[in-house]
């Protein structure tokens, strides 16, 4: 290392040798901005040093060092001979070090402004001090982090203060943890969280911005420059990867949140749709490795998007399993991911779970990738990628990892693009957009024919098709390759002879028309063990050519079956269903003879007398294909098509589903029951439990979250339901409504149980049962009050919710008997339902600010937690929490679009926020106190903030400029409304608490009875017994024995009282 010396007289000059480790004397270092006219180890050595403007930052530094009593000081310009390649390496593979070990670290900011007179006022220099090019610079990353202390100078060198005092400024420019600016361990934050404060910074030549991170990694790399960034970043990702010693691995929490992200597993759908379809034939999809747009797509640097299209049938779903597993061996240092969409399986059939399909699998090839997963999971947890905004938060997931510098070239593969039931159009778009943007994504896509895919990706830039219509040669031989496959196959099932085998060959040659499905159905019927090898050429002329005929032929060999009346059931209810069902849920909804229902191999039997429709794969019955699934809806073009949904549904789908909602109804009463699974303890958290080998909600799972919903399909819009139906759901509620609450909470279904009550309540506006209609208005209220602590431990349906549930609750009389007999002093509770829906948990402390959504449909909160969540305001779901502000939040609204957020905060800043993806667009600073009020004009183009600062600013709310400043106010400015037209006022203000959380003295480990840590449960002996409502929780507390008292913020005295220890 060799040192800058400064002599008693003001010279400075340069050390001669680099000094060893071991004789370094302390030093000052100097971090800054290269400009014109910087002095390099050339100058220093001819003596025009001093020639050049640059000179003057020498000058400073050395100074300031010794005014800090430091003779020697670092300056990277001049004390490295750049001109020696040996040097330069080993300087820049040190160089984290030498700022580490440095005395004292300036940081001179040419850009900022500040003198002696006026450096106290931060007002005057800090914007300036904001916008310094000094943070978006590669190198100054390391620079910022590695020292034990920066001190920051303005160009006339007057100190501004240190990263300490500076912190929250810092961390707001440069969005790096504070805990990471405050000297802690780098190793403490994951690769990507490092790699992500490297993504808004520059540097002149671009393999830089991966060598500037050597030291943040604390790796040793040669430099290569000419090798580009993306080689560079690869080299040093392998690098990190090398030195950890192992491939990385995730922990409990990483893989937990794995867990909870996958709804299915690919490569498992692969293996299934290749075993159902007879297996995967190289020579049946091999003609498309050498078909040009495909080797155009695999070879070109710029061609990132092909979609395969082609009518049903046509093998697309095999070809691209063969792309799939060419791409594993051709391309096995590339990442691969890939999703199969099943319109007729709930799991794989909505653009969600494509994303979440599509993250996990890159995720498990890279495990550093769940970095990305875990900044949104840690948040919200398995709601984060499920709720209203699910598919956003899981956008932004897919963009950070694809944009991920560690990422090598990708592979993206979805399959049948059509039948993605829910959001499509949102899912093409951003597969537009994103093959537009890198080189190193490529995706292929398959579909039908379908225009409006066709207009969606030719959006995207540099995208090719490839139509299996116009490659009819290449697909018809592919086909006859896999129908000698099927032939070869079935001769020796059946024994053929060599007549039989080649009538077979031919017959299928000649029907096919290029249709690989046609081929499969028609050897499957051959393959009926009922089929004799001599009846085989007689068979084979029933079978027509075109798949809707062949439908059509298969339904009236159903219908000639003798177990017609039992499949035609079988096959409504599996065309009517919201999932593919199970054997055991099948028997639950489709009536049949006890000795079939009860017979495991009978119904498989039963599905496989349908199998030209449907097919068993692990128990659950899907549709062979969606075009078999359309052609029994009417869907499909053929006459028969029409005719075939006449004989399914003979009285309209409507009868089918009332069928299912009556059939699940009566299930549910025989099956639920308190503590189906045998928990026993009050308190058993839902994440412990574990579903029984014998599971007795196996027969009524489907039937518990979706019955509501086929009662609603079995009604028109204008009609009640009939009285017997009526009567039916009172008696399910009057006996059975705790019971399915609490399979609710062991299905992990709660969710979707609240929105079905609610569902319920509304169709029971149109009945005139005052009396059901109450009693289902009490359970939906019963639900949104207690469903949360249900959902979190089952049994609480029978403790807290009917021990807190109001006097006069209608659940709470019917389930009277169910009340824990172990509290023999209840709380005084109030008498009716108040005006609270339900009460909102997550913030950390007191809500200062709450707002809607013009449509109702969402609830903004602020708190002086420092975030902002949005919440739905049906279910209660937090929907996402916003955080960037450095203190409490005291003010929040919505735009009258709905689309924007605006917070004002006691950190004397407004941010304004994206309502759908939670990202902050623009902080505005200008208050000088605590900004207590914001609201957006009527028209949403301008903002209006009230601050403690006696002041009012208008805000353009697209530039973020400030219009105008209103003076003259007294103590504080708590804005209450704005005039949009002089005439118009909002009325904005702030709630108290939605959350209690005072201190009590209480030791949850110990014995006896006590209060939780967090306020939220009585414990007995280390366990949960009791789950206290919100507004039950204490500002104070005091225990004797078995008698807990409370004293809450509303004033009320709880006293409760247990007989026995729980």
């Amino acid at each position: 290392m060799r040192l800058l010396e400064r002599d008693d007289t003001g010279e400075f000059f340069l050390t001669n040798d680099y000094l060893p480790n071991s004789g370094i004397p302390p030093y000052a270092i100097l971090s800054h901005r290269w400009g014109n006219e910087e002095v390099l180890f050339r100058d220093f050595m001819d003596g025009t040093a001093k020639n050049k403007a640059g000179y003057a930052k020498i000058r400073f530094c050395g100074e300031q060092a010794w005014r800090d009593g430091l003779k020697f000081f670092w300056v990277d310009t001049c004390c490295i001979d750049k001109s020696n390649n040996t040097e330069l390496q080993e300087a820049i593979n040190s160089m984290f070090r030498w700022y580490r070990d440095a005395t004292k670290c300036y940081a001179y900011l040419g850009d900022v402004s500040a003198t002696t007179n006026n450096a106290e006022d931060k007002s005057i220099w800090e914007s300036a001090f904001r916008a310094s090019s000094w943070f978006t610079r590669g190198w100054t990353l390391q620079e910022l982090v590695a020292p034990a202390s920066v001190e920051f100078f303005s160009k006339e060198g007057v100190r501004l203060g240190n990263r300490t005092t500076l912190e929250r400024v810092i961390h707001d420019v440069t969005e790096i943890p504070l805990k990471a600016l405050q000297g802690g361990s780098l190793s403490d934050f994951s690769v990507h969280e490092r790699m992500a404060w490297i993504e808004k910074r520059e540097t002149t030549r671009e393999e830089d911005r991966a060598y500037s991170l050597f030291g943040i990694f604390d790796v040793q790399l040669p430099l290569l420059y000419g090798e580009g960034e993306l080689k560079a970043f690869r080299r040093l990702w392998e690098e990190i990867i090398k030195t950890s010693n192992a491939k990385p691995t995730m922990n409990e929490a990483d893989t937990r949140c794995l867990s909870d992200l996958c709804i299915t597993d690919p490569r498992h759908d692969k293996k299934g749709i290749e075993a159902a379809k007879g297996g995967l034939l190289e020579d049946a999809y091999g003609w498309v490795l050498s078909n040009a747009q495909y080797k155009q797509w695999f070879d070109g640097r710029d061609s990132r998007l092909l979609w395969i299209k082609g009518d049903p049938g046509k093998g697309k779903t095999m070809l691209l399993c063969g792309i799939i597993d060419e791409l594993m061996m051709s391309a096995p240092s590339s990442f691969l991911s890939f999703f199969f969409c099943q319109a007729t399986d709930a799991r794989v059939n909505n653009a969600s779970f494509v994303l979440r399909g599509l993250i996990y699998l890159l995720v498990s090839q890279q495990p550093t990738l769940i970095s990305h997963v875990r900044q949104q999971y840690d948040v919200g947890g398995k709601r984060a990628f499920e709720d209203t905004n699910g598919w956003i938060v899981l956008r932004d997931i897919l963009t950070a990892i694809l944009r991920d510098p560690g990422l090598r070239t990708t592979y993206l593969i979805i399959d049948a693009l059509d039948e993605c039931v829910t959001d499509l159009p949102r899912l093409l778009d951003l597969i537009a957009q994103i093959s537009s943007a890198s080189h190193r994504v490529k995706w292929i896509v398959s579909s039908r024919n379908w225009l409006q895919i066709e207009e969606k990706l030719a959006m995207a830039a540099q995208s090719d098709r490839l139509s299996l219509e116009l490659n009819a040669e290449s697909v018809a031989n592919a086909v006859t390759t896999y129908i000698q496959h099927k032939v070869s196959q079935l001769s020796v099932l059946k024994r053929y002879d060599g007549g039989t085998e080649t009538d077979v060959r031919n017959y299928l040659s000649s029907n096919a028309d290029g249709t690989f499905l046609w081929v499969a159905l028609v050897c499957q019927a051959l393959a009926d063990l009922n089929v004799r090898r001599w009846h085989t050429k007689i068979k084979l002329r029933e079978f027509p050519p075109g798949l809707d005929s062949l439908y059509a032929r298969m339904m009236k060999y159903i219908d000639n079956s003798e177990d017609a009346d039992l499949c035609k059931r079988i096959l409504a209810t599996a065309t009517v269903v919201r999932r593919p069902i199970s054997l055991r849920e099948l028997v639950t909804l489709v009536e049949m003879p006890d000795d079939i229902s009860d017979n495991p191999e009978y119904l498989e039997e039963l599905i496989k007398l349908c199998g030209s429709f449907l097919a068993l794969r692990e128990r659950v019955i899907y549709f062979v294909h969606q075009s078999a699934k359309d052609f029994l809806q009417g869907k499909a073009a053929h006459e028969a098509s029409r005719e075939s949904f006449n004989w399914v549904f003979p009285l309209g789908i409507e009868d089918v589903n009332h069928i299912i909602f009556s059939r699940s109804l009566s299930s549910m009463s025989t099956v639920l029951r308190r503590d189906i699974y045998d928990l026993k303890a009050p308190g058993f958290p839902i994440g412990e439990v574990q579903t029984p080998s014998s599971d007795p909600l196996a027969t009524v799972r489907y039937s518990c979250v979706f019955w509501v919903d086929h009662l609603r399909d079995s009604i028109s819009d204008q009609d009640a339901p009939q009285r017997n139906t009526l009567d039916a759901i009172q008696t399910f509620v009057e006996r059975k409504y705790l019971y399915w609450l609490e399979a609710l909470s062991l299905l992990r279904t709660m969710p979707d149980g609240v929105l079905a009550i609610r569902r319920l309540d509304g169709l029971m506006g149109r009945t005139g049962s005052s009396r059901l209609t109450k009693l289902v208005w009490d359970a939906y209220r019963f639900t949104l009050a207690y469903g949360w602590g249900i959902e979190q431990a089952p049994l609480q349906a029978y403790t807290s919710a009917l021990v807190f549930a109001p006097a006069s609750s209608l659940v709470k009389k019917k389930f009277s008997a169910e009340e824990p007999s172990w509290i023999n002093t209840k709380p005084v509770v109030e008498a009716d339902w108040n005006a609270c829906l339900q009460t909102l948990e997550g913030h950390g402390d007191s809500v200062q600010s709450v707002a809607f959504s013009r449509d109702g449909q969402q609830l903004v909160s602020g708190s002086d937690d420092g975030t902002i969540k949005v919440w739905d305001a049906t279910s209660g779901q937090c929907l996402q929490t916003l955080e960037g502000h450095g203190d409490w939040v005291r003010s929040v609204a919505f735009s009258r679009d709905g689309q924007q957020l605006v917070s004002g905060s006691a950190d004397h800043t407004i941010k304004v926020w994206d309502a759908t993806s939670g990202q902050c667009l623009q902080t505005l600073e200008g208050h000088g106190d605590w900004v207590q009020s914001v609201a957006f004009s009527r028209d949403g183009q301008q903002l209006v903030s009230g601050s403690d600062d006696r002041t009012i600013k208008v805000w353009d709310a697209t530039s973020g400029q400030c219009l105008q400043t209103l003076e003259g106010h007294g103590l504080g400015c708590h804005l209450r409304a704005m005039l949009t037209d002089a005439k118009r006022a909002w009325w904005l203000g702030s709630v108290g608490r939605l959350l209690t959380g005072w201190p009590t003295a209480h030791d949850p480990e110990r014995y006896g009875y006590s209060l939780g840590e967090d306020q939220t449960w009585i414990i007995c002996n280390g366990r949960k017994v009791l789950w206290l409502p919100p507004e039950y929780r204490p500002g104070c507390s005091a225990v004797q024995g078995r008698m807990v008292s409370i004293g809450c913020n509303s004033g009320r005295v709880l006293t409760i009282g247990f007989s026995c220890d729980v």
